[in-house]
């Protein structure tokens, strides 16, 4: 019996094309930092090889010691003086690039109706990100943080998608079975991923991410409309 709902953000609560995202996030960071004496390129190679190595966590570290590490091995330590600078960075700057991401309303109502049947959610983002920009972003799709038992951050995580043991990670840590779980998500290689575990699948489609081309009729599949209805069919 499905008890619990894990939504992707990123291109599923939050409508977005990634890569309009990601060159205004670098545009952003370059404007805020290179004025201080970050050379351009190598901050945004820092960012990239930090994520890239995030992705590859092994679990002995948290995804923001990783990136700290990686960070710190190309600036040298004294980068982690300017940790809130980056801090700061994500409570201003940051915001002008939810101008780049979409908006549906529809997300709300999927929340309120879960809400309302007293479902626990948890936002299965890449954690990719500090606490503070995902909570940036949660807004952004019109929600409250408050709204999900538990996000995954760079600070609470361990692993990342498509590592099926980043959603073992949320599972153990809720003490619940993944056979308990619906992923709603966008991407059929990072969401669908957690079939293998035994988890229900819904593919979200109107950002779709598909970069194998799989068959996506391997999977429930549709637009918020059509997730709705599946929730409803669960959730009477």
């Amino acid at each position: 019996m499905i008890k619990y709902v894990f939504f992707d953000l990123d291109g599923t609560l939050l409508p977005m094309d990634q890569d309009l995202f990601i060159n205004k996030y670098f545009g952003e960071l370059v404007n805020t930092f290179k004025p201080l004496g970050y050379d351009s390129k190598k901050l945004i190679d820092t960012v990239a090889k930090g994520t890239f190595a995030m992705i590859k966590n092994d679990g002995k570290v948290s995804n923001e010691d990783v990136f700290w590490d990686v960070a710190a091995s190309l600036y040298g330590k004294e980068i982690l003086d300017d940790k809130d600078k980056f801090e700061d960075f994500y409570k201003t700057r940051f915001q002008d690039v939810r101008s780049s991401c979409g908006f549906n309303p529809k997300a709300k109502v999927i929340i309120d109706y879960l809400k309302s049947k007293n479902v626990k959610m948890v936002l299965a983002t890449n954690p990719l990100f500090p606490k503070i920009a995902t909570a940036s972003r949660i807004k952004w799709a019109g929600l409250d943080p408050n709204d999900f038992i538990l996000y995954t951050t760079y600070e609470n995580s361990y692993h990342c998608k498509p590592n099926l043991q980043y959603y073992d990670d949320i599972c153990s840590l809720l003490n619940i079975s993944p056979k308990e779980v619906l992923m709603v998500g966008n991407d059929v290689g990072e969401d669908m991923c957690v079939d293998k575990l035994g988890m229900d699948t819904f593919l979200l489609t109107d950002c779709l991410i598909n970069r194998k081309n799989i068959d996506i009729d391997l999977y429930k599949h549709g637009d918020f409309d059509s997730l709705l209805n599946y929730l409803k069919s669960i959730f009477k």
